[in-house]
């Protein structure tokens, strides 16, 4: 009965983080070490439910996906000059190509220490990301260069080291690039559907044979839950990103890491 509970709240927390500029990866790093649940088995279940927050942003994204393949709606023959599929490419590539070369090694850093590292310099970005952006030439999405967006791509390669936060460092990135910061999150939303399912599909090929037909039930909870909560996170936070500084993401990052550490000090993890 206790892995029905591991399932939900592993689901909660991967999708209520996954697009917020937090780190989902640091989180589910740290909740699996304090829940017990590490392994092959839990980097399994891990894949599996970010498959669940990738079909929350393709729900809420689908017409921008649709654009991207020549599809045309009333809102592109209004507005012709938009984003394409070279914007994407350009904004993927560097992260998914040294995330390829440098697996094995990528993997030796999840873990609690590390994360609290990624979490106080993935914060320390975003605070100059939010003080230093110089004059917005993108105030929404289609107005990206592709200059811009390499930007966002070199940025993306930070979140390769856990609690760095993919969405945090495209946000970051995109602003100090000279987007908007709601520009830079409808981008980071965007091309998280191709570079998570590049991800995930990839760590399922390597680890399809840790499944088992006792697993469903389990694997489908966590799924579920991540879905709705990553539908609900997204839609929030599209509603609060010209609102809501990435200086306040910064604040609770430190916070978590000054309390991961403290745990630490006096309990051990």
């Amino acid at each position: 009965m206790f892995d029905w509970w591991i399932a939900l709240i592993i689901g909660i927390v991967e999708g209520l983080t996954e697009f917020l500029p937090v780190s989902s990866t640091g989180h589910m790093i740290l909740a699996g070490h304090l829940l017990g649940f590490e392994g092959d088995k839990a980097e399994s279940f891990e894949v599996v439910i970010q498959l669940g927050a990738i079909l929350a942003v393709a729900v809420i994204y689908w017409r921008r996906v649709l654009r991207l393949f020549g599809f045309k709606d009333a809102a592109s023959r209004a507005k012709p000059k938009r984003i394409n599929l070279i914007h994407i490419a350009i904004s993927i590539v560097p992260a998914l190509g040294l995330a390829f070369v440098l697996r094995d090694h990528i993997k030796l850093l999840f873990s609690p220490e590390t994360v609290v590292i990624g979490l106080v310099l993935g914060g320390i970005f975003m605070i100059i990301a939010e003080k230093q952006q110089p004059k917005i030439t993108a105030t929404d999405m289609d107005e990206l260069t592709y200059k811009q967006v390499l930007y966002i791509g070199l940025a993306q390669i930070l979140s390769l080291w856990p609690g760095f936060s993919r969405s945090g460092s495209t946000i970051a990135g995109g602003m100090l690039a000279g987007a908007s910061r709601a520009a830079a999150a409808d981008f980071t939303f965007l091309i998280a559907i191709p570079v998570m399912c590049a991800a995930s599909g990839y760590e399922l090929l390597k680890n399809y044979d840790q499944f088992t037909s006792s697993d469903i039930g389990f694997f489908a909870i966590g799924f579920i839950v991540s879905f709705i909560v990553a539908l609900l996170a997204v839609v929030t936070f599209i509603k609060l990103v010209g609102k809501l500084k990435l200086t306040y993401f910064a604040y609770y990052r430190f916070v978590l890491a000054a309390i991961v550490l403290l745990y630490m000090t006096l309990v051990g993890f």
